[in-house]
């Protein structure tokens, strides 16, 4: 699987990862601006609260397969438990914290997707799931080895 990831990426790993999840990250700001719109929260008159729960929802819909293809190249490349293999000296602490947090994200997000499409009983814990969601997608992001970028 590693190579399969090399080569999609053509050697780029970490760059297309830590692109894809500020891409990712951009969208989970949208997505809390839409939610707060959508719940009333935050009042725009340009925007009604159906239209940005629809957009939340829509944006959702494209969110989810990008991060999973995230989570696959990370693990297909990285591993999880033993280590990150292609880690620089000192980022062995961060790489483990990426794992953790990538790993929680995946399932909470999940059980939002559960909750949203099955578990209507619980819908009252949507802002819940959604702002955990949007936490743990900040700390993949920060925590994704974005001194790649910045090392030119």
């Amino acid at each position: 699987m590693e190579d399969l990831v090399q080569t999609i990426t053509r050697g780029n790993v970490a760059q297309v990862k830590t692109a894809l999840t500020a891409i990712i990250t951009a969208l989970a700001v949208y997505q809390v601006a839409m939610m707060a719109v959508g719940y009333g929260k935050v009042k725009v008159p340009f925007l009604k609260p159906r239209a940005a729960a629809f957009a939340h929802r829509s944006v959702g819909d494209v969110i989810v397969p990008i991060a999973l293809l995230v989570g696959w190249m990370c693990y297909a490349y990285s591993g999880f438990g033993d280590g990150p293999e292609h880690a620089y000296d000192g980022e062995e602490t961060r790489a483990l914290i990426h794992a953790w947090a990538g790993a929680a994200l995946l399932i909470v997000l999940g059980m939002k997707i559960a909750v949203v499409r099955w578990w209507r009983k619980l819908d009252r814990f949507l802002p819940h799931f959604g702002l955990t969601v949007f936490a743990l997608f900040l700390v993949t992001f920060v925590t994704s080895g974005g001194d790649y970028l910045m090392r030119g």
